[in-house]
């Protein structure tokens, strides 16, 4: 049973920006590929950090107010702000081999929205958002239902496919039916758990009965 990397989903080429890249050109970059966030790469294409809507917020956050209604914030440097001023550093980066479960958990602990995908040199080769890893859930359910038939049920020793019922709906699978032994159990259930697409897993396989002495 192979499970999605972030290779199968992220973006490629990856848009990406100079440390040099003043402000405005990083505003029309992220305007026109129509995303919220840019990695800021070296020479050699390796990130060494991002630039978020967030971090040119808080760029224009500190200019004087036109309107006059707030009080003016101290004089803005001189020279133009570039990546390197206004990235958030280090970049969080991820690889092709990672599965989108981890890449799912790793944004979720840095509290990131994107990363940075690298290859083993450390270049940049592409860029998974959010957005990519929530495409995994938009397989249909008969594609969801059959791998479990197959990769899970048909692959699991001691497991005969006809006996456990397998219904799909939005991505929700209800295992049902009967299993050889007691302990089997847990393991389908973690196992379909596992199948991209899943949503949960609600187990109402049958165990046997123990023999009484």
């Amino acid at each position: 049973m192979r499970h999605r990397t972030v290779r199968d989903v992220m973006t490629t080429p990856a848009v990406s920006v100079a440390p040099g890249t003043g402000f405005r050109e990083i505003v029309a970059v992220l305007d026109e590929y129509g995303i919220t966030a840019v990695p800021v790469v070296d020479g050699d294409g390796r990130p060494l950090g991002v630039v978020s809507e967030a971090d040119l917020l808080r760029t224009e956050e500190s200019q004087e107010d036109p309107t006059g209604l707030r009080p003016g914030p101290p004089p803005p440097p001189s020279a133009p702000l570039t990546a390197s001023d206004l990235m958030s550093a280090p970049a969080v980066c991820t690889t092709g081999e990672v599965s989108v479960v981890a890449a799912a958990r790793m944004m979720h602990g840095r509290g990131v929205k994107r990363l940075p995908v690298i290859d083993a040199d450390g270049r940049l080769v592409g860029v998974v958002a959010r957005a990519d890893l929530l495409r995994v859930f938009l397989r249909d359910d008969p594609a969801i239902r059959a791998e479990i038939i197959e990769e899970v049920l048909g692959q699991v020793a001691g497991v005969s496919p006809a006996p456990v019922g397998v219904e799909v709906d939005q991505g929700r699978v209800v295992l049902s039916g009967e299993v050889a032994r007691a302990e089997l159990a847990p393991v389908l259930v973690r196992l379909a758990a596992s199948v991209d697409g899943v949503v949960s897993v609600t187990d109402r396989i049958g165990r046997p009965q123990p023999v009484g002495p």
